[in-house]
């Protein structure tokens, strides 16, 4: 047995070092200390016949993270009195090591604070005895640690992004820079009301509290606050001073010197300061820290620029949550067997909670008060409230959301909440700076710096360059506000300058899609509204890529609000676009309501192109009995208006139906129809479509030589109108007709033209159309390779879109690579 050290007044025992209770007495730095702690950890080691002890087992036998072990091994941290008493004993330290060692931390934590004061005259005091008895040596204390954090609150979850910033600039303000010293680090949680700021900044704050043993001050400031008693920066001070113990004898009058004591008094020492519900910029300025080794967390509606740029302030978002981290939350409160048992109905709650926190949080208590009530019940309360937010009221300001979103407003200048209002007349998701401006009947100039304050104060989220949104709620508290606050006469023409500036912008982008297309006549637009200019394919196709979830819901719009022309008229304008990206059940949404709007105004104009754009799409989805009486009726309501072209059109998308039912005679005759009657009028791309029609009847047919001759007449008109669309359709059909004379080379060149200008067109469903076509003429000249590797592609698309053509392309595919194997076999 080796030599034992026994301090005085205590017994020996069998694990004693002196050479450690020597070092313990000396220590007198972190690094020191340190030391120490790697001693024991060795030495625990060997007495157990072990390697040394992992930070990850000492992480499951404490439950503190691997990396704040690491810190506290490594002297870059102070372990809190509680945590180094657990780590020593956990070590192996005797009870009579155990109170050296703790008087050596304490001597280490009193030299931190008062670098240039004698530690035997300014010792701190251990008001507590711990296992190896009260500490020799201690004095009366003299600082405090504030421990003000509130309650970490329940419901926390998710949030890993946000909390993988958190940790990284944390590590920045408690690791010493390349001159040896650590950064002062600000960081600003924003999000808007009832996301969960706080939530994640308390939850944080809790999580690293030991990285901070000189303590953690927190002050709500209260920025927006139901009484609208908003903490001054002199406030918040003078109680940050309060909890460091200053007497108020010693308190300044004056807010500077106030400042000035406060930031004394966190020199040289590790705090953590949180910044809660700050309102703006200058309530915060007075409140930042000089000292190295500190951490100031603010938590904000607005996102608190000036901060950023003149203080550096690190911002962080903080958004809705995830569906994911939705269930979650209400899983933690409810029960996962509750929710698991009703899966629809908690998915219907959080879509009509918006993903809200704050939401989800109010009908979880509702939910937990009665906890025999299906879950289905709080969803239909929630669908049949006549007013959304009627739902979210939890009994006090705090947790009434509709109050939580009114001080925000509040907050706006009277020129950004009237835009915020008229938000409750766009129909969503989302709104640009040209569509803004025509709603709210401004100058296009004014609208970026009135949507850059809503975004400001997080009542709207700009979620791409230039693109503006809010979330349900959110919506829903601005119709409340225009519907309060706003005369009838003035909401319906909010409502007509929106509805113009899309129908008028993209009547123009449709005409560009499909340049042979008959306009609509529209009435001119409202005063104040300025449509977008659009000049060329590609701004049209880019516009519609863009705005098409818009347009969707503004048919929907229309319809609601009785402007039935809008709706019939929005519809046709999306129906090139949509049928190219293979949206068919968008499309057929849309002309449902279009036929409703145009019949309920009697709009006969309106019901013809809706029965036909309605049939089109119908026939796409595979239900054909509808789509012919539809076409059927079209046609009747065009012979009636005497609408030549119209009759034409449809007869021209009649025929292509029936082709595609294999009844290639039929077809062949509406397609005859059409050219007839596109001659007659004289209407050369309608002549240019109606052609390649008939050459593509004829070919289905086995006459090749008058397909031949009516594509060929079809492509020479088409290039005069510009076209491409139709350009490529009749490429197909060439290459279609080549390959059917097993002239495979010529149809190879046919269909790689009419794939680039499907391209340029962005039609996508055309595109793996003429693929499919492709593949099979390559196969017939020996190109399998080449064969699969198209078909492959095609077969994405197809998937893409959702689309049943995907399962004969699989066969095809599926053959190519059977007959490769069994030729690989027999070889």
């Amino acid at each position: 047995m080796s030599e034992q050290w026994v301090p005085s007044g205590t017994h020996q025992t069998s694990h004693g070092s002196p050479e450690l209770a020597r070092a313990g007495t000396q220590a007198q730095t972190l690094p020191e200390l340190a030391g120490l702690l790697r001693q024991l950890r060795r030495r625990e080691a060997r007495q157990q016949g072990e390697t040394l002890l992992t930070y990850r087992q000492l992480a499951a036998k404490t439950g503190w993270s691997r990396g704040i072990i690491g810190e506290y091994f490594a002297g870059n941290i102070l372990p809190p009195p509680e945590r180094f008493d657990a780590l020593i004993r956990l070590l192996g330290a005797t009870p009579a090591e155990q109170g050296v060692l703790a008087t050596a931390r304490d001597r280490v934590e009193e030299r931190r604070r008062r670098p240039n004061r004698d530690h035997a005259t300014t010792g701190r005091a251990v008001a507590r005895v711990r296992a190896g008895g009260p500490r020799a040596g201690a004095t009366s204390p003299r600082f405090p640690i504030p421990r003000q954090l509130p309650p970490a609150l329940p419901g926390f979850v998710g949030r890993a992004a946000q909390l993988a910033q958190l940790d990284a600039e944390c590590a920045r303000a408690v690791a010493p820079g390349d001159d040896g010293v650590a950064s002062v680090t600000v960081m600003t949680l924003s999000g808007t009301a009832g996301v969960g700021k706080t939530t994640l900044a308390v939850n944080f704050a809790h999580r690293v509290a030991d990285r901070f043993p000189d303590g953690q001050l927190y002050v709500d400031l209260r920025g927006f606050d139901a009484t609208a008693t908003v903490v001054t920066a002199a406030e918040a001070v003078r109680g940050f001073l309060e909890a460091l113990e200053v007497p108020p004898e010693r308190i300044p009058t004056h807010l500077p010197a106030q400042v000035g004591l406060y930031r004394s008094l966190l020199a040289g020492r590790r705090m953590l300061v949180l910044l809660d519900n700050a309102r703006d910029t200058d309530q915060i300025r007075p409140l930042l820290v000089g000292s190295p080794n500190c951490l100031v967390l603010v938590t904000s509606r607005n996102r608190l620029a000036g901060l950023i740029a003149a203080e550096g302030a690190r911002p962080i978002g903080v958004d809705l949550l995830s569906t994911a981290e939705a269930w979650q939350l209400l899983a933690r409160r409810l029960g996962m067997d509750r929710l698991a048992a009703e899966p629809q109905a908690v998915d219907e709650i959080i879509e009509r909670c918006a993903r809200l926190p704050l939401a989800l949080a109010v009908l979880a208590a509702r939910g937990a008060e009665k906890p025999t009530f299906p879950l289905a019940t709080l969803a239909a309360e929630l669908r049949a409230a006549p007013r959304p937010l009627d739902s979210f009221d939890g009994g006090d300001a705090g947790t009434d959301v509709q109050g939580v979103f009114s001080w925000s407003y509040r907050s706006l200048t009277p020129a950004a909440a009237r835009l915020f209002r008229l938000f409750g007349c766009h129909p969503g998701p989302d709104i640009g700076f040209a569509a803004a401006a025509s709603l709210a009947g401004l100058p296009r100039a004014q609208v970026p710096r009135l949507l850059a304050e809503l975004a400001h104060a997080h009542l709207v989220t700009e979620h791409a360059p230039g693109r503006f949104g809010a979330h349900d709620l959110l919506r829903a508290y601005a119709a409340e506000q225009v519907e309060r606050l706003e005369p009838e006469q003035a909401r319906r023409a909010a409502i007509r300058r929106g509805l113009d500036h899309y129908l008028h912008t993209a009547h123009a982008a449709a005409l560009l899609l499909q340049p042979g297309r008959d306009p609509v006549t529209l009435t001119a637009a409202a005063p104040g509204v300025l449509p977008e200019e659009i000049t060329d394919l590609g701004q049209a196709l880019a516009w519609f890529s863009v705005e098409y979830p818009v347009l969707l819901a503004a048919v929907a719009h229309a319809r609601r609000a009785g402007f039935d022309g809008h709706a019939w008229q929005l519809a046709w304008t999306l129906v090139d676009f949509l049928q190219r990206r293979g949206r068919w059940p968008d499309l057929a949404v849309a002309q449902r309501n279009a036929l409703a709007g145009a019949q309920r105004a009697g709009d006969r104009p309106g019901q013809a192109n809706a029965h036909r754009d309605l049939a089109r799409v119908l026939s796409r989805l595979g239900r054909v009995n509808e789509a012919a009486r539809n076409y059927r009726q079209a046609l009747v309501i065009f012979a009636e208006l005497g609408d030549h072209t119209g009759q034409a059109r449809t007869h021209r998308a009649f025929g292509a139906m029936l082709d595609g039912l294999g009844r290639h005679a039929e077809s062949l005759e509406q397609s005859e129809r059409a050219l007839a009657l596109y001659r007659a009028a004289g209407h050369v791309a309608g002549e240019a479509s109606a052609r390649n029609a008939v050459g593509w009847a004829y070919a289905q047919i086995g006459r090749y030589e008058p397909a031949l001759g009516h594509c060929r007449e079809a492509l020479a008109l088409l290039r005069t109108t510009g076209d491409r669309h139709g350009e490529a359709n009749t490429w197909d059909s060439l290459g279609f007709i080549h390959a059917r004379l097993a002239d495979h080379r010529a149809a190879i060149s046919c269909f790689q033209r009419a794939l680039g200008l499907y391209r340029r067109v962005s039609d996508r469903y055309d595109e793996a159309d003429t693929l499919s076509r492709l593949g099979e003429s390559r196969q017939a000249v020996g190109d399998a390779a080449g064969a699969a590797r198209t078909w492959r592609r095609a077969l994405g698309i197809l998937d893409d879109l959702g689309h049943p053509d995907a399962e004969r392309v699989r066969e095809l595919l599926a053959g190519e690579l059977a007959g490769d194997a069994g030729h690989t076999g027999g070889g």
